[in-house]
């Protein structure tokens, strides 16, 4: 799934209870996380729920290395709020991360209004946590 077709989707939905269905369904679609993953490592900081996200960097190909997630969250609103996340950022090299606004694109779909503070609090989290990840791997590759 693309970015552009979860935007397509959600404003098919004029109900922001179908919304947040919506965006549950989007979390059943999350790549199963293995539990050794689940550590204090992959754990983001700053979110009300338990959050994990787990990069792999992709060296394959002569280009610019990519990094891939996996998530998980004991929240299934968060682990809808990770598969947009990851839509947007997983697979993607470090530059095309950095160059993206992931706040400004769920606050497009109008998350800033429905997510209670400790949510949008978390969501920033796992942003700077990948966005950290992307300078971090740049740093290294210079």
């Amino acid at each position: 799934m693309t970015i552009d077709e979860i935007r397509d989707n959600f404003e098919l939905l004029d109900e922001w209870d179908d919304r947040y269905r919506y965006v549950i369904e989007l979390g059943r679609t999350l790549d199963p996380m293995p539990e050794a993953e689940h550590s204090a490592e992959n754990k983001v900081n700053g979110c009300v729920s338990q959050v994990w996200l787990s990069r792999q960097i992709d060296r394959s190909g002569n280009s610019e290395p990519r990094l891939k997630y996996l998530g998980d969250s004991d929240a299934h609103i968060v682990r809808g709020l990770i598969a947009i996340l990851l839509t947007l950022y997983s697979g993607r090299t470090p530059q095309q991360i950095l160059s993206t606004d992931a706040l400004a694109v769920f606050d497009e779909f109008g998350f800033r209004e429905h997510l209670t503070p400790q949510r949008s609090n978390g969501l920033r989290s796992m942003v700077e946590r990948i966005r950290s990840d992307a300078r971090e791997s740049l740093a290294a590759a210079s």
